[in-house]
């Protein structure tokens, strides 16, 4: 009877330890089994919506990486001036929205493996004088608040008009409310697809003057073990070629290597 009770004992312990252990996991995310993906869903080919449903690179991308991390998903569009707030308030797990792992930035959150590297355009109408980023020190440029390209240009000089998302950005140069915008190339060039008679361009910022950005999911520090498994599966993801795969579709090009 003894032995029994002894044995009895064991297995409860080593049940409330493998417990403990898996919930420290589940702990991590919003909702047990789901990971709840934080975006804008304004940004093409990024995510935008088409016929009311989410689609778009980052959409696509999620759901690969949520499958690989034996996940369901589940998206939470939110405007760009919320995305952190809802990260720090435990709204969504991680944030895929184009972000840029800069060093303000990796202080306060992390930051699983990159997915994209993209470089920055300055976007003109084509008769612009204004062919180089050096240049926008004084210029009205239009940039949606808080993020890269905005800071980008603030450290360039730049008179910053604040807008709420890409096309409202074009349509200001269209209309000579600005002179020009920073951007990356990427958005850019999948926007021009639909604009084909556009009257704007872009000229590619060195890397001297805006460096390459490393774009990657970004998650709360209270979150390691979400982070170390996301960055596994996003690296699996760029080894069997489905980072490749999605790049092209979405880009015409691979931009997921350095």
């Amino acid at each position: 009877m003894k032995k029994k009770f002894s044995f009895l004992f064991v297995i409860g312990i080593l049940g409330l330890i493998m417990t403990a252990c898996g919930s420290k996991e589940n702990n991590e995310l919003k909702t047990n089994g789901t990971l709840t993906v934080g975006m804008e869903g304004t940004y093409a080919p990024y995510a935008y919506r088409e016929n009311g449903k989410l689609k778009g690179f980052e959409v696509d991308l999620a759901k690969e990486v949520a499958k690989k991390m034996d996940l369901k998903v589940k998206f939470v569009p939110t405007k760009w001036d919320s995305l952190i707030a809802g990260l720090n308030s435990g709204t969504f797990d991680v944030v895929f929205n184009n972000m840029d792992e800069n060093p303000d930035r990796k202080k306060q959150y992390s930051f699983a493996s990159p997915y994209i590297y993209t470089k920055s355009a300055l976007i003109t109408k084509k008769d612009s004088k204004l062919t180089d980023a050096k240049d926008i020190k004084g210029k009205k440029i239009g940039e949606g608040i808080g993020t890269d390209n905005y800071n980008n240009a603030k450290k360039l000089g730049a008179n910053i008009v604040v807008s709420p998302d890409f096309q409202t950005t074009m349509d200001m140069i269209n209309q000579g409310r600005i002179v020009g915008a920073i951007n990356s190339q990427e958005a850019f060039l999948n926007w021009r697809k639909t604009h084909q008679k556009t009257d704007l361009t872009y000229h590619v910022v060195p890397d001297n003057v805006i460096k390459t950005s490393n774009i990657a999911p970004m998650l709360n520090k209270k979150s390691p073990e979400t982070t170390k498994k996301m960055s596994k599966a996003i690296d699996e993801l760029r080894k069997d070629g489905t980072l490749k795969k999605l790049s092209n579709k979405y880009f015409d090009k691979n931009i997921t290597d350095k």
